[in-house]
């Protein structure tokens, strides 16, 4: 599946059993998110004869950092990686970067981005917003859903859901895991009368069905059917009634561990 937005495609490259490694293009030029799997890109780059000039490495799990190594090594291009001392961002030509950094890349013309930290899944956890129309959000925000905890707080991360829901609402994201099937169903535990998650569980269906990936998401749809963007909304029903926004978020997420 690939995106085209101005003059770059965004191309989702499937990979394990459920990863997403989202590349992006411009002319005879290619960046890469999350490269977990060295190959994988490598045989996209020479499919379409594209040249990579630069990987974004969203946090240090080995699914999106298995393959920046060996890509680095043979492109010599540079690598930017959270302003954490991991092992994982151990690697030539890297630029650590922080909350509010802006970046540019060589050989793009147009192409800009920021960095969001958003910590929770991880401590060191940060998202990549292209062109103030494109986040990729690694494993914070799911379609329908949001990333287990493993080094953060139910706090931290959020507080990392309301930056993004902060975002406009025409943002498009780019999760890492096609999850959105599974989480769409947990979703409807929760939110039963929600008619807007009912008519995304009926089209995640149909593309899964045919072999489509569900992502990109848009942000309003998730503002609209991803209770962990609903937890507000979910305190004034019943079954959370007069619960705190965060206290909803934590329950969710422990009910979301065991689903």
């Amino acid at each position: 599946m690939q995106e085209t937005s101005a003059s770059i495609e965004i191309i989702a490259l499937p990979a394990f059993s459920d990863n997403y490694l989202w590349l992006i293009r411009q002319a005879q030029f290619a960046l890469v998110v999350d490269p977990g799997d060295a190959a994988v890109i490598a045989q996209a780059l020479a499919s379409a004869n594209l040249q990579l000039k630069g990987i974004l490495l969203t946090h240090h799990h080995a699914d999106h950092v298995g393959g920046a190594m060996a890509l680095q090594q043979h492109w010599q291009c540079p690598v930017y990686a959270p302003d954490s001392a991991h092992a994982a961002y151990q690697m030539p030509q890297v630029t650590r970067v922080k909350q509010g950094d802006q970046l540019t890349f060589e050989h793009f013309s147009g192409l800009y981005g920021e960095v969001i930290a958003l910590p929770g899944h991880t401590l060191d956890h940060v998202a990549y917003y292209l062109n103030q129309q494109h986040l990729f959000s690694g494993d914070v925000l799911f379609g329908a859903g949001c990333g287990r905890l493993f080094e953060g707080t139910p706090a931290q991360m959020f507080a990392s859901l309301q930056t993004i829901a902060a975002l406009p609402l025409e943002t498009q994201i780019y999760p890492a895991h096609e999850y959105t099937a599974h989480n769409i169903a947990f979703a409807q535990t929760v939110d039963p009368e929600n008619m807007d998650l009912q008519q995304r569980a009926q089209t995640t269906a149909s593309l899964r069905a045919r072999g489509l990936p569900t992502l990109p998401t848009a942000l309003k749809l998730e503002l609209a059917t991803n209770p962990f963007l609903r937890c507000e909304a979910l305190s004034k029903q019943p079954a959370f009634m007069d619960w705190s926004a965060i206290d909803v978020f934590t329950e969710l997420r422990a009910r979301r561990n065991l689903f």
